[in-house]
């Protein structure tokens, strides 16, 4: 496996799973079919449509997150010689 796709899935797989449990803890609480635009009116989408988007979401931003932590778990020395590869 090479470099970046180990680091992909060291990034993308945990936020994944993170991103289910999160799914399960806000839908445990939140209906999707009351949710509201910022306009008060209803959203017009689907139970599934409401899941999904916010399962990508979430998905998002915890991977963004797991990538600011590989980056800060990174030495000087990595760092520098990733920017001279790239």
């Amino acid at each position: 496996m090479n470099r970046f796709a180990r680091r992909l899935a060291i990034v993308v797989w945990p936020a994944f799973l993170v991103a289910g449990v999160l799914e399960i803890a806000v839908f445990a609480f939140v209906d999707p079919s009351s949710l509201h635009g910022p306009d008060g009116r209803p959203l017009g989408l689907s139970e599934t449509a409401i899941y999904s988007l916010a399962f990508f979401l979430f998905w998002a931003v915890v991977s963004a997150g797991c990538l600011v932590a590989l980056k800060l778990a990174c030495s000087a020395e990595e760092i520098n010689a990733e920017s001279l590869r790239g």
